[in-house]
């Protein structure tokens, strides 16, 4: 089994508790738009695949913690383990694990690699689309959240609540990561996601009101 395979392998108990939105497929999803981003791009290949395929493995104590506990940072500490029990390079290690500690949207840390870059547009554009939409639904009801409310008030609304629901995150999040790519493709395809998604909650309030 090669090492790319065997890290997966690995990886995939990290997620057997994991709740639907941040689960095993959302990195799946990450992984291949990796590979689509960068097919074109010099860069490591080694590098990105084991960085896309470890970003979220620290997603589920930050679920735990009801968001105290950052991913990035979380998910670093325990990649970083794990890649030295493989012994690989600790230039390799250090460069994954930058990828990892900015894929977060909430970091203040940049990304400056060119597999950073590509990893945060991937995990971003995971978040966005009909994905997107489907993935804060999941969330949503994953915290409890109502199902719509087209007339929230952002600055009366907390994280985790009823009130969190998928419209509060693409007013919050959603709707600002097409300004936030780091790559031409990234861009591209974020485009198209964005206004997708501008459509689907035009028509979402529409029905709300029974207007249509």
């Amino acid at each position: 089994m090669d090492l790319i395979k065997q890290i997966k392998e690995e990886v995939k108990p990290f997620f057997d508790t994991a709740k639907g939105s941040h689960d095993w497929e959302h990195t799946e999803r990450v992984y291949k738009l990796c590979m689509q981003i960068g097919k074109k791009d010099h860069i490591d290949l080694d590098v990105l695949k084991l960085a896309a395929i470890l970003h979220d493995i620290g997603r589920e104590d930050q679920d735990k913690s009801n968001g105290k506990i950052c991913h990035a940072k979380r998910g670093a500490f325990l990649a970083k383990g794990l890649l030295e029990k493989h012994n690989i390079e600790k230039e390799n290690i250090d460069k994954i694990i930058h990828c990892i500690e900015t894929h977060r949207f909430r970091n203040n840390k940049i990304p400056q690699s060119k597999e950073a870059k590509i990893l945060f547009d991937a995990d971003k554009l995971d978040s966005i689309g009909a994905v997107g939409i489907g993935r804060t639904f999941l969330f949503a009801g994953e915290v409890g959240a109502k199902l719509h409310n087209k007339d929230i008030d952002i600055e009366k609304t907390q994280p985790y609540t009823k009130e969190d629901t998928a419209y509060r995150e693409f007013i919050v999040k959603l709707s600002k990561i097409k300004d936030k790519m780091f790559t031409k493709e990234g861009r591209r395809i974020a485009e198209e996601r964005h206004n997708f998604m501008v459509n689907f909650f035009n028509r979402l309030n529409k029905e709300v009101e029974g207007i249509l």
